[in-house]
């Protein structure tokens, strides 16, 4: 069986966001009956960014924005900055996050750590909507 759907996840700042639930309202559907399986995540921008990392302690994203902004800080000479001085910067964090996930399913559930959950990575000062593609395959 093939699942496919395409969503919007609402416009966020600046940061790592917790949206498991908001996965879960969108892929519920297609959950139902998968006994194995697997979700393939996409996001289609390239500013933005898909991670699984802890879901319990806040400081984990506050430490992972602290991280990229030191790894990739916007006061580098960046040429590509038609739509702003986080434009290069944005794309560069994306590529080093990725655009997508892949996560097992078992008996209709995703199969995470106990202490594991999905986060949009937003890279831009602007927010944006963001459309994920979510691809069921069991």
């Amino acid at each position: 069986m093939v699942w496919q759907k395409a969503f919007q996840l609402p416009k966020k700042p600046k940061g790592c966001h917790l949206v498991t639930e908001e996965v879960l309202a969108q892929i519920g559907p297609g959950l139902a009956g998968v006994q194995a399986g697997m979700l393939f995540l996409f996001i289609k921008h390239t500013s933005a960014a898909l991670t699984v990392n802890e879901n319990y302690d806040r400081d984990v994203c506050r430490d992972m924005d602290m991280a990229l902004d030191n790894i990739v800080p916007e006061s580098l000479n960046w040429r590509h900055t038609a739509e702003g001085p986080d434009d290069s910067v944005s794309h560069t964090k994306a590529s080093l996050i990725g655009s997508s996930i892949s996560l097992p399913i078992t008996n209709g559930k995703l199969n995470l750590g106990t202490w594991q959950g999905i986060y949009l990575t937003e890279f831009r000062h602007l927010p944006h909507n963001r459309t994920v593609v979510a691809t069921i395959l069991s």
